[in-house]
């Protein structure tokens, strides 16, 4: 029990203590004007334009926090308050997101590599049910067996995101002052907070996913130990 707590506990309240500090950056500065007084979806249009991409489409959502570049379908989707707000969270967010599609045209190697993984990710994720009831019907090794190739790809896709989300937010707060729509000082400093703290939520995930498939590797080989 305590090396559950150890390895999976503690990363899951660590990833709830770098959500809660999103929401809490994303709400401080989104009460912040730009004195640019562009908004987040025309800060997206511009750096599009201004990096030469003209396929990608900037849309509306209504899924706070939900925004993010589908490369399948080149769609730039941005919550509703990011999409219409001139504040300095809504451009950082923004320009985060174009910094995924300036990736995409640049043929960024991890994120070629992040979107070559998702469809055995997604797999991997709907088999997730399976491990709270697969100890009752094939037993505690097979159970961590299963566990293991599962969260072995989780963990794998969410050490590929770091670097690119860490280089999108890279991207991102370089072109926003290179524009003019952020000025140095407290706007710069806003933008950064706003996207450190998103950065933390993608090391907690990791951190997490390994954790767990540490714990069940430890469980697979303590069972193969009991059975020799």
């Amino acid at each position: 029990m305590i090396l559950y707590l150890l390895l999976v506990g503690v990363p899951l309240l660590v990833g709830l203590w770098a959500q809660m500090r999103v929401k809490s950056a994303f709400r401080q500065w989104s009460q912040v004007a730009a004195s640019s007084g562009v908004t987040g979806a025309q800060a997206a249009r511009k750096i599009l334009a201004a990096a030469n991409i003209r396929d990608v489409e900037v849309l509306e959502i209504n899924d706070m926090l939900g925004d993010h570049y589908d490369p399948t379908h080149k769609r730039l989707c941005l919550s509703t308050d990011v999409y219409n707000t001139p504040s300095v969270a809504a451009l950082g967010i923004a320009a985060h997101e174009c910094g995924h599609a300036i990736q995409h045209q640049k043929a960024y190697a991890p994120l070629q590599w992040r979107m070559a993984i998702v469809p055995v990710t997604q797999i991997a994720s709907n088999m997730l049910p399976f491990i709270f009831f697969g100890g009752l019907i094939l037993g505690f090794f097979k159970l961590a067996l299963l566990a293991v190739g599962i969260y072995l790809v989780l963990t794998a896709f969410q050490l590929i995101t770091l670097p690119v989300e860490f280089d999108a937010s890279r991207r991102a707060k370089a072109v926003l002052q290179q524009l003019g729509m952020i000025r140095p000082g407290e706007e710069a400093a806003g933008v950064n907070k706003v996207l450190d703290a998103a950065a933390l939520t993608y090391v907690a995930a990791f951190v997490a996913s390994l954790g767990t498939l540490v714990y069940y590797l430890m469980m697979l080989t303590g069972n193969r130990g009991e059975e020799h």
